[in-house]
């Protein structure tokens, strides 16, 4: 315990905490970066003779050769893109206060003034997320990749020459329209391309890369005005682009698209037959407590802390400490669901460990800063199922409406943050509980209760062959 103390400890003091950032976010790229070594190398082996090669990654999937490699074109594009995608969606909430001081907000202005310019990039994710959702079954997933990637890569640049709110809200409202369609065309892309025996190995790499970009935001943040911190951003997406990594379309998508029978992306087909509505429903609820965790107790973690007696508890470390978590329990669930073969009983076992972190979160009387922040990390480590929540999604549905819905449930799930929070925020109020911790227990339970009841009789799609069809 004293180990434990010391080390997270130091993580509350500036140095040492970007030092923690760095080393756990190098880490996976290194990997990632020598595995790719290996994917070019085979490559350029079976090139004969002197060729002069365009500036352009060969990366490009064979139809033939996509089901025996899971470090694809489609996985590194989906990988790095979900990585400058979680970079910009959690950099605002980084710099939201530097930022509206800088536009000439302050006092209560910092707090109404962000929670406002938030809700406009979660109103974007929610248009987006069908619109982008629609579009990959109807043009195709690659597409829908890429222009998100350039969508929400240029409204973060321009977020950078923000002027006053009015500007600063439109172009946090266009960056979440682009920041909806890049996990869930990426996620069903890999899904697709990939046997069902590693299609969980590949969207695992997707997630555990792309969660890193917290951990970048944060380390950027420290060192960085803030308009930079969003040119840095937006040129992350844009040199992704300028690289050219080739990517093909899936062959599932190729085969269903000559079918002109077929009815492909219609959104209000999910609500036309119970089965399907049920399907959706259950893929967005059994996500909500992953928002409970990171919108309530981790935002608001300096509330949590006064509550216990903890002075000088910093919401942006908290929030770097609990994506170290949440990366490693992505791991952790990804590799569990390889060997239990099954995406259900994963979910079942890390909501219960979110159960528990939970409990002892707001239970325990934490004696210091660093106990307190080690929470923040188990919490985090407890809600790293997000690799088999957005699998799942892909999963449940057919190839006409899958890119539809694997787009659209996490942006629905991570809409549950507004009444999630603004449930807790009027329960915590002095006419009601008068207290946070009162709070976080009855929100706690209702969001844990809702993703036990959606996962409760939720059909197992480990196994299950993707080619198919939903009969609208």
């Amino acid at each position: 315990m004293q180990h434990v103390r010391a080390i997270f400890g130091r993580a509350i003091k500036r140095e040492t905490g970007l030092n923690i950032a760095v080393s756990l976010f190098f880490c996976p790229l290194i990997s990632f970066a020598l595995s790719g070594r290996l994917v070019f190398s085979n490559i350029a082996a079976k090139i004969s003779g002197r060729i002069k090669l365009r500036p352009t990654i060969l990366l490009t999937m064979a139809e033939n050769t996509s089901s025996t490699k899971i470090l694809n074109a489609a996985v590194v594009v989906a990988a790095l893109g979900y990585f400058v995608d979680i970079y910009d969606l959690l950099l605002f909430g980084f710099v939201r206060v530097k930022s509206l001081t800088d536009l000439g907000f302050s006092g209560q202005d910092l707090t109404d003034k962000g929670l406002s310019l938030q809700n406009y990039q979660m109103f974007g994710m929610l248009i987006g997320g069908i619109l982008w959702g629609v579009l990959g079954d109807k043009r195709g997933r690659v597409r829908v990749l890429y222009f998100s990637i350039a969508l929400y890569s240029i409204a973060n640049i321009f977020n950078g020459f923000a002027t006053g709110y009015a500007d600063y809200a439109f172009y946090r409202f266009i960056a979440g329209i682009g920041l909806a369609g890049e996990l869930g065309a990426g996620i069903t892309l890999v899904a697709e391309v990939l046997p069902k025996h590693k299609r969980g190995l590949g969207t695992m790499l997707v997630a555990t890369i792309g969660l890193s970009g917290a951990l970048l935001a944060w380390v950027i943040e420290h060192y960085f005005p803030w308009r930079e911190c969003y040119f840095i951003g937006g040129g992350l997406g844009i040199l992704l682009l300028v690289l050219r990594v080739t990517v093909s379309e899936s062959g599932m998508f190729k085969h269903v698209k000559q079918q002109t029978h077929l009815s492909r992306g219609n959104f209000f087909a999910l609500f036309t037959s119970w089965d399907r509505l049920s399907r959706f429903l259950r893929c967005i609820f059994i996500g909500t407590s992953t928002w409970f965790v990171i919108g309530v107790l981790v935002f608001f973690s300096p509330e949590f802390g006064k509550a216990k007696g903890l002075e000088g508890i910093l919401a942006s470390n908290a929030i770097a400490i609990a994506y170290i978590g949440l990366i490693l329990g992505d791991l952790a669930s990804g590799f569990l669901s390889q060997i239990l073969r099954s995406r259900v009983k994963v979910m079942a076992i890390f909501l219960s460990l979110d159960v528990l972190a939970v409990l002892g979160y707001l239970a325990l009387p934490f004696s210091s800063p660093a106990m307190f922040y080690f929470g923040h990390f188990v919490l985090g480590f407890s809600v790293g199922f997000w690799v088999i929540f957005v699998t799942i999604g892909a999963e449940q549905f057919g190839t006409n409406l899958r890119s539809t819905v694997a787009t659209t449930v996490p942006n629905f799930a991570r809409g549950m943050q507004v009444p999630i929070n603004e449930s807790f925020k009027y329960l915590k109020g002095a006419t009601v509980t008068g207290s946070v911790i009162t709070a976080g227990y009855i929100v706690g339970a209702v969001c844990l209760g809702i993703a036990f009841i959606a996962l409760w009789g939720m059909k197992e799609t480990f196994d299950r062959d993707l080619d198919y069809v939903e009969e609208v």
